[in-house]
């Protein structure tokens, strides 16, 4: 069974990071190694939770892991709460990132044009430079924005579809020829004026092609959405599964998640019904 290295927080609460990646790997035939960066009684977005960061502890998991001699065929990582974290995982991946190894980089920075409450200069410094180990990234759109240098505000001052697609390519192939990683931009929501014809999607680029694909958006924005897309990109890749069918396979697998949990009105902090939906992964 092929193993996967999860460097991210755990939160008991909000179906996100550690609790959305393990299921979805475990499920896809991959068996998740979490090493988790922070303990939290729920994610950041509930208006009161306990927090534990983990970054004075993580070397020790890379000191152990490494006794055991254990390899890794995958590295996945995604929320860091700062820069002393992202150079713990730099020495993490000088111990186990091969050649043999897929190297999946979630840059956690920022939703919806907003940054994150730890963000700062040094931090979006730090994550450029991580991801270009990358051999696939996973940013949203504020993200790509931020590691590409392109406005945020500028680009949603586009009206027309096409022009703020555009826009979102040309960052995109600039992230990727950047890295040299497969990039893969998600939370793709360009403007319309008909309310009912409004799309959410992902753009995936590799160098030689550019694939989108899209789904109808509810106006909704779930907790953790993120990370089960990643995790699914992740275990395909594990699965040996050609990518762009991977994108297809996490949008439906979300898409259904989403569906039943604006039906039941869930509440966007608690994250999405993708339990039941984890049988479409086998």
């Amino acid at each position: 069974m092929k193993k996967v290295a999860v460097l991210q927080d755990l939160s008991s609460f909000g179906k996100c990071s550690l609790t959305a990646a393990i299921p979805v790997l475990s499920v896809m035939g991959v068996q998740a190694c979490p090493l988790p960066t922070a303990v939290l009684s729920a994610q950041t977005g509930y208006p009161s939770f306990f927090y534990d960061d983990f970054t004075s502890k993580m070397k020790y998991f890379t000191e152990e892991w490494s006794k055991l001699q254990v390899t890794f065929d995958g590295i996945h990582t995604g929320f860091v709460t700062g820069s002393e974290q992202i150079n713990n995982i730099y020495h993490f991946l000088d111990k186990f990132h091969t050649n043999g190894t897929t190297l999946l980089v979630d840059p956690v920075m920022g939703d919806i044009g907003e940054v994150y409450k730890n963000f700062t200069d040094d931090l979006l410094v730090q994550m450029r430079e991580l991801v270009k180990r990358a051999d696939v990234i996973t940013p949203n759109v504020t993200e790509c924005c931020l590691l590409a240098g392109l406005s945020y505000a500028k680009l949603h001052h586009y009206t027309n579809q096409q022009d703020y697609l555009k826009a979102i390519e040309e960052a995109g192939s600039t992230l990727q020829q950047e890295t040299g990683a497969k990039v893969i931009i998600t939370g793709v929501n360009p403007p319309s004026a008909d309310l009912d014809q409004r799309f959410i999607g992902n753009i995936y680029l590799d160098g030689s092609e550019i694939f989108y694909s899209k789904t109808q958006y509810n106006g909704k924005s779930y907790s953790g959405t993120g990370d089960l897309f990643a995790s699914v990109i992740m275990g395909s890749m594990m699965r040996g599964e050609d990518l762009e069918k991977s994108v297809q396979l996490a949008m439906a697998f979300l898409t259904e998640a989403i569906n039943d949990s604006a039906l039941e009105q869930i509440p966007e902090v608690e994250g999405v019904n993708f339990e039941k939906y984890l049988r479409m992964l086998l």
